[in-house]
């Protein structure tokens, strides 16, 4: 797929994940939400990442938008993940990266590490795709994002 735009629509996805049943994210219209891409489970970078919004999840959960982790390994994988270190947000598995592939953050067969924000209306509303998986978006840039295209959409 082509590069996604601020103001595209988000492409719905729907996959298992370490929350109740699976995840779709066509069924959190109305909120916003925040998609983590991460190329791997216990990586140095990937975990030093999950483990800065553990360390930081009050500030997080203040924001009012669902958090979620995305990354090619299982379920099975997440689960360890998560218990190992205590994560705080669920983990979607994206098995064969087709959700991926759809927001048009693979370079080659490699995952880029990207935070895309999806407005209540199922839209862009942020998108940062790192070049290189050696820095991420950390919780103040999150929470930064946020307010920035919250401020564009306007009042509800």
């Amino acid at each position: 797929m082509a590069k996604l735009s601020v103001g595209d629509g988000a492409p719905d996805f729907e996959g298992p994940w370490t929350g109740e049943g699976d995840f779709r994210l066509s069924s959190r219209r109305g909120n916003w939400v925040v998609l983590a891409f991460y190329p791997g489970d216990e990586s140095m970078i990937c975990t030093r990442q999950l483990c800065e919004y553990r360390d930081n999840a009050e500030s997080l959960e203040r924001l009012d938008a669902e958090i979620v982790g995305i990354s090619p390994q299982g379920v099975d994988s997440h689960a360890s993940f998560v218990a190992n270190h205590g994560l705080r947000i669920p983990l979607v598995a994206d098995k064969g990266a087709e959700i991926a592939r759809s927001y048009g953050i693979m370079a080659g067969p490699r995952l880029r590490r990207a935070i895309f924000i999806v407005d209540p209306e199922g839209r862009i509303a942020h998108r940062d795709v790192k070049r290189l998986g050696l820095s991420f978006t950390d919780s103040d840039g999150i929470a930064e994002a946020l307010a920035a295209a919250r401020a564009a959409v306007g009042p509800a």
